[in-house]
């Protein structure tokens, strides 16, 4: 596979379960004072545990300073487009831009039955996600929008406010049709977990996407990939995702980078999460840094030359 050349971000996942808000308040603040770029929510609103993420989001925006915000991912299919750009858009402008929009199809077609949502065959979800995606962007650019089809029915909404900066909208999901509206219509592809989606099958989904994007005119390069990537740093025995020491930590995530295509790690920590994420930030996340920068610098400078090399030695 490819490096794509993508600024490196970093991560964590925060727990929306309603009796961890404490927790999950700290770990946003930790996150914020070490310099990460993302705190994500995952958006299961039909678990009676969990609380809504888009109120979780706006908590978190508002106890942190630097930190950008993102659903992981928001499912469509409970949240009206123009509602959700919406949704982004106000929060952006109040909070300097620290938004991003992940959204996905809906996980659960009978959890979105239960709340009231209309369940889709797989056809249908794919067609309104697409939609979906084209109304939200053309919502957070400030455009008027209007739809008629057979999943969206927008009678002329004049959008607004509009963000000073430019609000992603990153999708969700791991089937092909899935990853091809990824590639046509929006600005990054976030994958589910390392344990769901292993590095493995990583490459052919990837291509997926390239050609999807190549075929609507786009460049593959402008599409963002983010890996979530549940785990444990350190010397602990069985555990699931990706657990060892913050050298294996930190090979792992170069070459997801380098030689995979990713170029945003979201952490999911399965034990211990505020002294995980210490040593994330502290150990993990500079040393990724700096490997992948060395290699691009590598990449870029090439293959010495042996002839002039023997030259300088003579």
């Amino acid at each position: 596979m490819t490096d794509y050349g993508q600024t490196l971000r970093f991560g964590v996942s925060i727990d929306p379960t309603a009796t961890d808000y404490p927790q999950a308040l700290r770990l946003a603040q930790q996150a914020d004072a070490a310099g990460l770029d993302l705190l994500a929510v995952q958006d299961h609103p039909y678990q009676p545990t969990h609380l809504d993420a888009w109120t979780l989001i706006g908590q978190l925006a508002a106890r942190t300073e630097q930190i950008s915000v993102m659903g992981d991912v928001l499912d469509l299919q409970l949240r009206p487009p123009t509602l959700t750009a919406k949704a982004a858009a106000s929060l952006a402008t109040m909070n300097g831009g620290r938004v991003h929009l992940g959204v996905g199809g809906g996980a659960s077609a009978q959890g979105v039955a239960a709340m009231g949502g209309r369940p889709r065959t797989g056809g249908e979800t794919i067609q309104f996600t697409e939609e979906a995606i084209r109304i939200m962007r053309r919502a957070l650019d400030g455009d008027a929008v209007q739809a008629d089809t057979a999943e969206h029915q927008v009678a002329g909404y004049q959008a607004g406010p509009v963000p000073s900066g430019h609000v992603g909208i990153w999708l969700g999901g791991q089937r092909p049709r899935m990853l091809r509206v990824a590639g046509r219509a929006a600005d990054g592809w976030i994958s589910p977990l390392n344990i769901y989606v292993a590095p493995h099958e990583v490459p052919e989904k990837q291509q997926i996407i390239d050609d999807a994007a190549r075929k609507a005119g786009r460049d593959p390069r402008d599409v963002r990939r983010i890996y979530n990537v549940i785990g444990a740093i350190g010397p602990f025995r069985g555990g699931q995702g990706l657990v060892g020491p913050v050298q294996e930590w930190v090979e792992t995530l170069t070459s997801w980078a380098v030689d995979l295509g990713f170029d945003t790690f979201v952490f999911w920590p399965i034990t211990d999460a505020e002294n995980q994420l210490r040593v994330f930030t502290d150990e993990v996340v500079p040393a990724v840094r700096e490997r992948v920068a060395a290699h691009r610098a590598e990449q870029v400078a090439g293959p010495v030359d042996s002839t002039m090399s023997e030259r300088n030695h003579a």
